[in-house]
């Protein structure tokens, strides 16, 4: 864990609590996010001016203004460069992203192979509800075949996207899935995501009482099951990370197939600041520029005579 910082003696959960009350509706699965960021950021003792926790837009990007750390609310989608541009000007922070399904896999889908493919050491929490909330029920990306909608009343017709395999396929080390009805694993599994040094994915399916009445707690409650614990799996097995991630959402079509849940994979390799650290010492480039460093770049970008 030497790639964050930590405090000699821990603070209570509470204690990464911010003053400002959650605005969600009642029963929301986001609520039991913050309750296991807050647990997790205890349990590792991270300082809380250490830790910045990136949102963009929907219900889930709200989850930073609860808690007590560094925070950036961005543009709709943008929240993983935003993040990158962090963790590359200060590596020593903590880096969360705090999104959601539409935030993620719509209009910021863009982002995701490049920050993935490049290992940057940032966390990223998708808070996956199958439905956009905060713009009062549309269907999402990962959105069940045939869900209505405010602008599918007659049912979607897309094939839902699954984050896992979406995730896997674009190089991310560390790939997991949990369920807020679950705060004990959800804790575990963001904890390891944020000890984990690359990038890491963690899926959460969070139910939306309001608008989707399908993929209820009701619903998972007696259909999720821990793919490490309860089958086996070894999360270093991507062939094998790959072939279930690609049956993440047969309980859409099949009442009795399992909902599952665990680390999917996870690869300790370089970094992208491992490479970049790489670099700079072949080249003898110094982290302080000095100001004979800095008069030579003024000087040559000085207009020359012609």
């Amino acid at each position: 864990m030497e790639h964050f910082r930590q405090l000699e003696v821990p603070l209570k959960p509470a204690d990464y609590r911010s003053d400002i009350e959650p605005t969600w509706c009642p029963g929301c699965g986001d609520f039991s996010v913050v309750a296991a960021c807050t647990k997790a950021f205890s349990e590792l003792k991270l300082p809380p001016e250490n830790i910045v926790q990136v949102s963009g837009i929907g219900c889930s990007s709200r989850a930073p203004l609860f808690m007590k750390s560094y925070s950036v609310h961005t543009l709709h989608g943008r929240a993983l460069p935003v993040a990158v541009g962090i963790k590359l000007a200060n590596p020593d922070l903590t880096v969360i992203v705090q999104t959601g399904d539409g935030d993620l896999f719509s209009i910021g889908s863009g982002h995701n192979p490049h920050a993935a493919r490049r290992n940057l050491d940032i966390t990223v929490i998708c808070m996956d509800n199958q439905i956009y909330g905060l713009t009062k029920n549309q269907v999402s990306p990962t959105s069940r075949e045939g869900l209505y909608g405010s602008l599918t009343p007659y049912g979607t017709i897309d094939k839902p996207l699954s984050p896992i395999a979406t995730m896997l396929s674009f190089g991310a080390t560390f790939v997991a899935q949990t369920y807020s009805g679950n705060p004990k694993h959800m804790t575990e599994v963001i904890k390891q995501g944020i000890v984990h040094r690359g990038f890491s994915f963690i899926n959460v399916i969070s139910p939306c009482p309001t608008f989707n009445k399908i993929d209820t707690f009701k619903y998972y409650k007696s259909r999720t099951k821990d793919i490490n614990k309860d089958m086996g799996h070894d999360p270093s097995d991507y062939a094998k990370a790959l072939e279930l991630a690609f049956h993440d959402h047969d309980h859409y079509y099949d009442p009795n197939a399992p909902v599952p849940i665990g680390i999917f994979y996870k690869k300790e390799t370089e970094t992208y600041h491992d490479r970049v650290n790489a670099v700079k010492a072949r080249y003898g480039a110094v982290d302080e520029p000095t100001p004979e460093l800095i008069q030579s770049f003024v000087d040559a970008c000085k207009p020359k005579a012609i």
